[in-house]
């Protein structure tokens, strides 16, 4: 058998993550991992080395295939949102993305070109380089959608405001209500006044870029949706590195706000729009699939909201 080993508390909080959003159906699959990653092996060729440490929804670890070629090697419960990652990869074939090898849809596994050194954009300083390079990424990436596709669109990931309002009774439950209705309001404006729209990351923030040897950055983990540019940007504003104060923060914020502005030509209010909006979703997934974990996205939100007051 292929061995699962990582650090205890990595595993732990991975099996966690995984029963909290698929339930019983997690815990079944958790148990054939160790087949299925024989299984893989077998079929591609593949060393398969341990795994990356920040396990989440999906096993990734570094592979070795045929003896030389080193890859990653992603799997995780077969889903739509895998779905659409498989198809966005495919549409980038490696523009400003790693390159898509080979797929098993059914078992959910995706072979993927390893990006080395693989040093995330996370460890670059200052945040300004951080964020001018990320904007690269996002103009080197994006192209209209094709005419006929299956990405969900931005449109459809709104709807998460009405399935947290019918959640809550049409409350909040944990949010602040005032900061909750400007959210809900504004993702409505922005995608109601939408630029015409290409094929978006869906995630692209500071770990999601890596250092590679084709190019000096590429992205990795692509969500695929269909929305217009501005939408990419709000990923990036709710992934600072540490901060220690909401003033702090709001500088911060403050400061992307304009280096996106001056760099992708988008409306500033636009920007902190999609930015609070997108926060606020956020949390709210992370309220349904985990009960936990949404104050760093809520934090955010406030302080793009109180930027819009100034």
């Amino acid at each position: 058998m292929v061995s699962i080993n990582v650090h205890s508390s990595h595993l732990a909080a991975f099996r966690r993550a995984i029963i909290e959003l698929y339930g019983e159906a997690g815990s079944i699959w958790l148990a054939q991992l160790p087949s299925l990653l024989e299984i893989l092996a077998e079929s591609w060729s593949l060393t398969i080395l341990p795994p990356f440490p920040n396990l989440t929804y999906h096993y990734v670890a570094p592979a070795i295939r045929d003896h030389d070629e080193p890859v990653i090697l992603k799997v995780g419960v077969p889903n739509p949102e895998l779905t659409a990652e498989i198809e966005v990869l495919r549409w980038y074939d490696g523009r400003g993305c790693a390159r898509l090898i080979a797929t098993d849809e059914a078992r959910g596994a995706l072979l993927i070109e390893r990006l080395l050194p693989g040093t995330p954009l996370r460890d670059l300083e200052p945040d300004d380089s951080t964020i001018l390079i990320a904007a690269e990424i996002m103009r080197h990436i994006w192209r209209p959608a094709p005419a006929e596709h299956q990405f969900p669109t931005t449109a459809a990931w709104g709807k998460g405001f009405v399935r947290m309002r019918r959640t809550f009774n049409g409350g909040s439950g944990p949010f602040p209500s005032a900061l909750t209705d400007a959210a809900e309001r504004l993702y409505a404006e922005l995608d109601a006044s939408s630029a015409p729209s290409v094929v978006l990351h869906g995630d692209l923030h500071q770990e999601n870029v890596l250092t590679a040897q084709r190019a000096p950055w590429l992205a990795i983990d692509p969500k695929g949706v269909v929305g217009e540019p501005a939408y990419e940007v709000g990923a990036l504003l709710r992934n600072p590195p540490s901060w220690r104060t909401p003033a702090e923060l709001e500088r911060l914020m403050a400061r992307r706000i304009d280096l996106l502005a001056e760099t992708l030509g988008f409306e500033r209010e636009r920007i902190a729009g999609w930015g609070l909006a997108q926060a606020v979703l956020s949390a709210w997934w992370s309220y349904k699939d985990h009960g936990h974990g949404w104050d760093e996205a809520i934090a955010c939100a406030e302080a793009l909201y109180r930027w819009s007051l100034l």
